[in-house]
């Protein structure tokens, strides 16, 4: 085995794991800090170090990042919803924690996982894609935490001469707690609809790919300092998308279609009484889901080929095969796959 330690934050979350996977199946030496109480059974079996501890506790910190050469930060707060204080705590406060204990443990390599979002809300033009070079926080919205937070943890990354940004879009697969387990539900109660046309191109990418994306980052001499748009380059339209679903779910194929505006306006509004109400809990439907299903795409990834030699190699078939086969390990036996996504497109 490479002896050579690679560190893992947000380990037991979506791509933390794939990079956990794919450093362990090219025979690295890998290390996790885990959270006391958070299941480490997948990478236990990966063979993977468990370091309990947390972000917030300097300490054990700066203990599971003694020796090694890599990091990556993976931890932040998913989602856009929820108080500024807990974006502040779980994406801002922890890369600045995780820049401190780089400095401490001897400067290794440090890997920061961010977001398309750092660009917010680009007003594309006819052939125009946005690359690394362009504006951050474009058009945000009221209450528009994740993308401020991701810009400002960007920042605090930046500040530590030995950082590699990379920058994923919409990221599904297995292991997926965020987006599968909500949508695959919403299907089921036909609550979803096609927002606009249904023929806007999505940079939907599987963690598998935004892993090997990642890690070649790691590994590149001159990746530091650099960001990378980690994406699809717009394999699939939404609607297509929806039909490779509800075509491996057994569901009639959506035909209801609800206008972009309208449905943001909508969903402004639940927000809106959701904050009143100080729920904890987002409403069913919010900009940033509208958003990530509805809007345009065009993010470019010339540089990720150009410098290390990535693009995406999981297709859309595929990724949404594995994303349903790991679905149905924790929806329960009543969950069934009527037809095999790689048949559909």
């Amino acid at each position: 085995m490479d002896h050579d330690l690679q560190l893992i934050t947000g380990a037991t979350g979506l791509v933390g794991s794939h990079i956990a996977e794919h450093l362990r199946a090219a025979g690295k030496a890998v290390r996790a800090l885990v959270r006391p109480g958070s299941d480490g059974g997948f990478l236990r079996q990966l063979g993977v170090e468990i370091v309990p501890g947390d972000l917030h506790d300097r300490s054990s910190l700066e203990r599971a990042i003694r020796g090694a050469s890599v990091v990556y930060h993976c931890a932040a707060r998913v989602g856009n919803w929820g108080p500024w204080s807990a974006f502040e705590r779980e994406t801002i406060a922890t890369v600045s924690n995780v820049v401190a204990a780089c400095r401490a443990a001897g400067k290794p390599r440090l890997v920061h996982v961010s977001s398309i979002s750092v660009y917010g809300h680009p007003r594309f033009l006819p052939g125009e894609c946005v690359t690394e070079d362009a504006p951050l926080g474009q058009n945000l919205w009221l209450w528009d935490y994740y993308p401020r937070a991701k810009i400002l943890a960007e920042e605090i990354a930046r500040s530590y001469p030995q950082t590699v940004i990379v920058r994923p879009s919409w990221i599904y697969g297995a292991r997926d707690r965020t987006t599968i387990p909500k949508l695959v539900p919403a299907l089921l109660a036909r609550r979803v609809p096609i927002i606009g046309r249904g023929d806007n191109v999505l940079n939907i990418i599987h963690a598998g790919d935004v892993a090997a994306g990642t890690i070649a980052a790691a590994q590149h001499p001159g990746a530091v300092g650099q960001a990378y748009n980690l994406c699809s380059e717009g394999e699939i339209t939404q609607r297509d998308l929806l039909n490779t679903l509800t075509d491996a779910l057994g569901l009639p194929r959506i035909q209801r279609r609800v206008p972009f505006g309208l449905a943001m306006r909508f969903a402004f509004c639940k927000e809106a009484i959701a904050k009143l109400l100080r729920r904890r809990e987002p409403p069913t439907i919010t900009r940033f889901i509208v958003y990530l299903v509805g809007r345009r795409t065009q993010y470019s990834i010339a540089k990720a080929v150009r410098d290390l030699g990535w693009r995406p190699r999981t297709s859309i078939a595929e990724g949404v095969r594995l994303a349903l086969e790991w679905y149905r390990t924790v929806a329960g036996p009543d969950f069934h796959i009527h037809r095999p996504a790689a048949a559909i497109l």
